[in-house]
């Protein structure tokens, strides 16, 4: 069966071009850095300590940058073993603030799943499926189930980041789904982003909901059918603006002279 996942309608969104050099040609020129084993490394600790909160989050953490340190000197990267060391010492302090900003946002919750995959029909296309990993879901006292998914920076987001359709679409599409997957009423389920800020003075973890109503949901659905129809024409058109708004990988490349 063949799926689609948010990653890949924002990438073809950015730029067709760029979708059929990643998802078709399977050409890739960045395979990770410092910021993402960093990412990484504090998502799982997230989604550790929600399942065990026993854990030395700690010591967890500086295991799972040990593993991703790893794996990029096995791909070649070069770390810069200074910001490692400053990566390490934000992590260990960043990662103390997780449990008790989720406790204190939520209150009394239950803990549902943690990376629950989200593999449902489309409902636009009979030969495409929604893929997804939601990061948690809990469900508080209310009986509402809540979607978080955790996103690492340095000090934050502004209000036009929190607020842009092409963030906040991965939220309205996992909050569609995973009520289809469950059979949940859609005014059952809110969505959240938290932000795991690496420099920030205070408020290290910032939770903040994010609203998908009937009409954002509709206008998400209608993005989704028009990259799926696109794709499977193998229509894959240059958007040149995105060579300036954005820093693509494959811009100046033999992939992509522009």
């Amino acid at each position: 069966m063949a799926h689609i996942s948010f990653s890949e309608l924002l990438a073809w969104n950015d730029c067709p071009h760029k979708h059929k050099l990643i998802y078709v040609d399977k050409i890739r020129s960045f395979f990770g850095n410092e910021f993402t084993a960093f990412g990484k490394s504090v998502h799982d600790v997230c989604e550790k300590v929600l399942l065990d909160e026993s854990i030395d989050m700690n010591s967890t953490f500086l295991s799972y940058m040990d593993k991703e340190k790893v794996s990029l000197e096995k791909k070649g990267y070069e770390i810069d073993q200074k910001f490692w060391g400053v990566l390490k010492e934000q992590g260990t302090s960043l990662t103390s603030f997780i449990l008790p900003s989720v406790k204190n946002y939520f209150g009394n919750y239950e803990v549902i799943s943690t990376e629950e995959q989200i593999f449902e029909p489309t409902g636009i296309d009979d030969e495409y499926n929604f893929k997804g990993f939601i990061d948690l879901v809990v469900k508080t006292e209310d009986g509402k189930y809540h979607i978080i998914d955790w996103k690492t920076c340095s000090w934050g987001w502004d209000m036009k980041k929190k607020t842009d359709p092409m963030v906040t679409y991965q939220l309205t599409l996992y909050k569609h789904y995973f009520a289809l997957k469950h059979n949940i009423d859609t005014k059952m389920i809110e969505t959240h982003f938290a932000l795991l800020k690496r420099t920030a003075k205070d408020k290290n973890v910032e939770i903040f909901r994010v609203t998908s109503g009937p009409r954002k949901t509709k206008n998400v659905l209608t993005l989704l059918e028009k990259a799926i129809y696109n794709i499977k024409a193998k229509t894959h058109i240059k958007n040149r603006l995105s060579c300036y708004s954005s820093r693509c990988e494959f811009s100046h490349t033999a992939n992509c002279t522009r």
